[in-house]
């Protein structure tokens, strides 16, 4: 797999190991052709996006043990769609990103701009 780069140009950094995230499970938000959600922004969740996202039908608080996944709370980290991350920012619920932690390849969707607008401050 070719090398994937954040928003910056540099190496991914880890989004999350806990609850462990991304296309792969690899807790880093890489992606290639097979991953057709493009799971590649990493953002903070928060109780008001993980409404949002499960009234749009992408429940992401529910546990599915099957799957090993615990579901998400408040302030977990977690690579998102680029596309659901840009439908939260068109409503005006858009968690905040980690830049760092977020692919290059979002760029083919949302802008930067709209990225540095809702980046976490460390």
């Amino acid at each position: 797999m070719k090398k994937n780069l954040n928003v910056f140009g540099e190496p991914l950094i880890t989004c999350s190991l806990s609850p462990k995230t991304g296309y792969f499970r690899t807790g880093c938000c890489e992606s290639d052709e097979s991953d057709i959600g493009m799971h590649t922004v990493c953002v903070i969740v928060n109780e008001d996006f993980l409404l949002f996202s499960k009234a749009v039908g992408n429940d992401l608080s529910t546990p599915i043990p099957e799957y090993g996944f615990e579901g998400l709370k408040d302030g977990d980290k977690w690579c998102l769609c680029a596309l659901r991350w840009k439908e939260a920012l068109i409503n005006n619920i858009a968690p905040k990103v980690i830049l760092e932690a977020t692919n290059e390849k979002t760029l083919k969707v949302v802008s930067f701009e709209d990225l540095l607008k809702h980046s976490h401050k460390k």
